[in-house]
């Protein structure tokens, strides 16, 4: 089942043999790509999850990542990058690609497994029959108030949000952050736009609010986080 395997790319011939060795004995099933072009002649569709290094060779971790998510048989699968760039600005590229986490070498093995484990938890596949629906303030079964794309359903009642069922917490302006966007699919806001329909009159709230609130609010949302696209220059939309 894809959801156990995981695939580590890195140069680092000694690092990716002391990550496959301990997610082994975690019960994981573990490959290993030494380049992004190795790791392209992969079914990458046939796992559950893929640890990227960042620095490597001709095609690194972030352009990688990104074919990753413009192709539909690998957009959902989630990314942990591994790198020992830790720049803000790093930070904020890897999440707009659509990773589901990002850690900063030097790091702990127990480190690692625990944002693996996390990660796959989160993003574990509930397959259902049916196609991609999107249902905009429809009556579920509860008779709740719901917005719900594939897997994400928010219950404008309680203020709640299951992700592949399984509630995920969310602050005030995550979940107003995450409404805005699931209910106008494809619609572009820009910045002042969401600081102004999710922050109202609040004062002291910058641009940069908008950029980390998002990156919070795709981490979330685990496989779906590639469908919260950045357009750059224009501001942020949900893709259905």
């Amino acid at each position: 089942m894809a959801n156990n395997r995981i695939l580590v790319v890195d140069d680092e011939e000694d690092l990716c043999e002391i990550l496959q060795f301990n997610l082994e004995l975690e019960g994981y099933m573990v490959d290993v790509a030494h380049s992004a072009e190795e790791a392209l002649h992969l079914r990458l569709s046939d796992y559950g999850l893929v640890l990227l290094d960042v620095m490597m060779g001709q095609i690194s971790g972030f352009k990688m990542a990104r074919m990753m998510r413009e192709s539909e048989e690998t957009k959902h699968v989630p990314i942990i990058f591994i790198t020992a760039r830790d720049a803000e600005n790093d930070l904020v590229t890897g999440f707009n690609l659509g990773a589901d986490d990002y850690i900063s070498k030097p790091f702990s093995i127990k480190e690692v497994i625990l944002r693996v484990k996390a990660v796959m938890r989160r993003t574990a596949v509930v397959e259902s029959p049916g196609n991609n629906v999107v249902l905009v303030g429809k009556i579920n079964k509860s008779g709740a108030n719901v917005i719900s794309y594939e897997g994400i359903e928010v219950d404008l009642d309680s203020k709640s949000v299951m992700v592949d069922g399984c509630e995920v917490a969310f602050t005030k302006r995550e979940f107003e952050l995450l409404k805005l966007l699931i209910d106008n699919p494809n619609k572009v806001f820009s910045r002042e736009e969401i600081l102004k329909l999710v922050w109202h009159d609040d004062v002291c709230v910058l641009d940069r609010t908008v950029d980390v609130n998002i990156t919070r609010v795709r981490k979330k949302i685990g496989r779906y986080g590639s469908n919260l696209v950045s357009r750059q220059g224009y501001g942020y939309s949900f893709k259905s």
